[in-house]
């Protein structure tokens, strides 16, 4: 089971609303922040507690109780400046993992020298997903791991069905490895020889784009 955890989310747009409401449907205690009080309205009752605060002013993040948490996620893309600021004032109240969502590289060079933990880049991100799911045949999802070099989720290419991972000889015939089946909800990690693969599978792949793009051909 999950460990409960207590997380902050400030900045309620697309990126910390899906944040908030995805880490309470998972379990974890959320308190979402945002200086809106129509953003917080429309959230409030799909996370455990949502606040109108500045998350700028360091006395209002204390009353919160915020020094407390796990971590934290900084969603605020509307102000540059804000953005860091609040990133700051959480790494300086001890907050051990604060994730910050940045516009701009020079954005996500600005928060992690101010102590972001993490930056993510959602548009980056989700365009990079695209074009390897538009690329490679089958593929429903990626995950870029390095330079040419990822994790996609994509359905049995013609003639799996039907054959073993033993059969499919993924790494010395492709240079692909074979990470998990997901089948009917459930998840075979790291399936051994024997597994028959259905039609209805979804494979979990690991390889470099062009290794992977060729699994599906």
């Amino acid at each position: 089971m999950t460990r409960r955890r207590q997380v902050v989310v400030i900045g309620l747009g697309r990126f910390g609303t899906a944040v908030a409401t995805s880490l309470t449907a998972i379990g974890h205690e959320v308190l979402a922040i945002d200086i809106d009080h129509r953003a917080v309205t429309e959230i409030a009752d799909q996370v455990t507690h949502a606040v109108q605060a500045d998350a700028t002013d360091e006395d209002t993040l204390k009353q919160l109780g915020v020094q407390d948490f796990d971590a934290a996620f900084v969603g605020v893309s509307s102000n540059v400046e804000r953005s860091i600021l609040a990133t700051m004032l959480l790494k300086q109240m001890g907050i051990p993992l604060v994730i910050a969502k940045a516009q701009t590289t020079i954005h996500g060079d600005v928060l992690a020298k101010v102590g972001a933990d993490r930056i993510v880049f959602p548009e980056r991100e989700v365009g990079d997903q695209l074009a390897h799911s538009f690329t490679v045949k089958n593929a429903v999802d990626y995950m870029p791991l390095g330079p040419e070099y990822g994790i996609s989720k994509l359905t049995p290419p013609s003639g799996f069905a039907g054959r073993t991972v033993g059969e499919l000889a993924l790494p010395n015939r492709l240079k692909v490895a074979l990470l998990a089946i997901e089948r009917n909800h459930q998840v075979v990690v790291n399936p051994g020889a024997e597994e028959r693969i259905l039609p209805s599978d979804m494979l979990v792949v690991v390889g470099t784009d062009d290794d992977v793009e060729r699994l599906g051909t």
